[in-house]
């Protein structure tokens, strides 16, 4: 299907606006990379932007793909335009790394959503246990679904001043409890202040898909003002309606749509930013720690049947039928949470601490 390799040009144009938005060029030579590049239309796109803005400026396209046929267009697409199509490599990203070793100033892509990776098993658990040396030591996250690992994938070949827009469906917000592979990862974006900013576009956007989708801007440089802060950019009723549907996609982003999600980008303020034609985009400015949380295990006492504890060692023994959890914001005091939440319905339970885990999670 076309929408396995294939994302229209009205996403890759805002991700590409907000990828080079606060970047000096000068004439400079920049490297970018697409991990899941299909015929190569992310790159393409990218390269475009970027010589409209400094046409003395140079980039050298590098990409990964791992369907033959859509390999071969993309590699044909380079000798066309005259770059090194060599730097076009056929190859599972996940297991079959054709860049290691390799850091980029940008990387743009749109991994495959919901995909097993249990073909790649062996090889991801492998270098997950290589921990920070190699590209999944954060964490893995169920073998149902790669996008995570793809989203490891890129953070690995960011240079130090090199910046990400990648798409991603919902899950990797939200799925996984404190503890699991999936909150290590988010935690891992977040306590490395890597996570700039996510946008939520519109349903009914891509060729093969109406879920929800979000842009996740990954920047290991993150300029002072966004420091601790991540950006939530609801972009989700800016659009426009085709007049014929392509598949799945029925709306798509005008010029006027990019150029107001880029301005409430470039804001970086809480508010509603609308345009003459009606378009509107919402913001909201999170820190870091708002995504971050203990959760924790309550119990209870075996009571005897005059209703008190049952000791044991001078300790009450838990009850495990009353036992129960609780979800506390990072920012939130735990003992304070317990006094109101908690202790006016079960003032003999308890928290054991042995079982607290730290998660991270999304709500868009």
């Amino acid at each position: 299907e076309a929408g396995a390799h294939f994302t229209s040009r009205d996403i890759i144009y805002l991700m590409t606006d907000i990828l080079l938005s606060d970047t000096n060029f000068n004439g400079q030579n920049f490297t970018v990379y697409d991990m899941a590049m299909g015929t190569s239309q992310m790159l393409d796109c990218l390269s475009e932007k970027l010589l409209l803005i400094d046409e003395d400026a140079q980039l050298t396209e590098f990409g990964q793909e791992l369907n033959e046929q859509t390999y071969a267009i993309a590699k044909a697409n380079m000798l066309i335009k005259g770059g090194d199509a060599e730097n076009m490599k056929h190859g599972n990203t996940l297991s079959d790394d054709k860049f290691e070793g390799y850091k980029f100033d940008y990387i743009i892509s749109n991994p495959p959503f919901g995909i097993e990776w249990k073909n790649e098993k062996a090889a991801v658990e492998a270098e997950h246990k290589k921990g920070s040396m190699g590209r999944f030591g954060a964490g893995l996250p169920a073998i149902g679904d790669s996008q995570q690992l793809f989203m490891l994938n890129g953070v690995a070949k960011l240079k130090e001043t090199g910046r990400m827009a990648i798409i991603q469906n919902g899950s990797p917000l939200f799925k996984g409890d404190a503890g699991s592979g999936e909150s290590n990862i988010r935690g891992y974006l977040l306590e490395n202040d890597w996570l700039e900013a996510i946008i939520q576009i519109p349903n009914d956007m891509f060729y093969n898909t109406g879920i929800a989708t979000y842009i996740w801007i990954v920047s290991k440089d993150k300029s002072a003002e966004r420091a601790g802060k991540v950006q939530l950019i609801d972009a989700s009723k800016c659009f426009v309606k085709r007049r014929k549907s392509l598949g799945n996609k029925r709306n798509e982003f005008t010029d006027e749509c990019i150029a107001l999600i880029a301005e409430a980008y470039n804001a970086f303020a809480d508010g509603v930013y609308s345009n003459d034609a009606g378009l509107e985009v919402e913001v909201k400015i999170k820190d870091n720690e708002d995504f971050k949380y203990t959760k924790v295990v309550v119990e209870q006492p075996v009571c005897d049947e005059a209703g008190k504890p049952i000791l044991k060692k001078g300790k009450p023994t838990a009850d495990s039928s009353k036992r129960d959890t609780e979800t506390i914001p990072w920012k939130e005091e735990i003992e304070a949470y317990m006094e109101k939440n908690v202790y006016p319905y079960a003032p003999d339970a308890w928290i054991d601490e042995k079982k607290s885990k730290v998660g991270y999670e999304i709500p868009f």
